[in-house]
């Protein structure tokens, strides 16, 4: 199921004026519910992870595919934000680690279809993600897209 995620980065120290050049990276798991480089049997491939730079706008738009969930976690997409790329490469840099939670009502309407079976069963605790929930748009026909606007704290 194709997802954009798209995500707004604003500079809290500035009155949430929109951080330009910051690098987001974002990561989550497959439709089976396993993370690239982690889970057993993919701890050799590297997928559904990426970083990109903020533009102008303080935005990052990643197209990806709706993660799956595992037991008793919320649907949910982490990421790591870093004052540039140069600066992506050690996770000591970053100014803000945190997930975009997905809403029940989306999760359920894909979750229905062929290659989700995993998920549909899965009973979500509430595991503090729904604290950074996104704002889910979009239909099975036509692909979703999830926003969220991150405000941060640069050094």
């Amino acid at each position: 199921m194709p997802l954009t995620i798209k995500m707004t980065v604003e500079d809290k120290a500035k009155g949430c004026a929109r951080l330009a050049g910051a690098a987001v990276y974002v990561w989550h798991c497959d439709r089976e519910g396993r993370y690239s480089l982690y889970s057993q049997g993919v701890t050799n491939e590297n997928y559904l992870r990426g970083v990109q730079v903020t533009d102008d706008a303080g935005l990052v738009t990643f197209s990806s595919i709706f993660p799956a969930c595992y037991s008793g976690r919320w649907p949910h997409i982490h990421f790591e934000v870093y004052p540039s790329v140069d600066t992506a490469t050690n996770s000591a840099n970053t100014i803000a680690t945190s997930q975009i939670a997905l809403p029940q009502d989306a999760c359920a309407t894909v979750f229905a279809t062929d290659g989700y079976s995993q998920s549909a069963d899965n009973v979500f605790g509430d595991d503090g993600g729904a604290h950074q929930l996104g704002k889910v748009t979009g239909s099975v026909a036509q692909g979703f897209v999830v926003e969220l606007t991150v405000p941060v704290e640069v050094a």
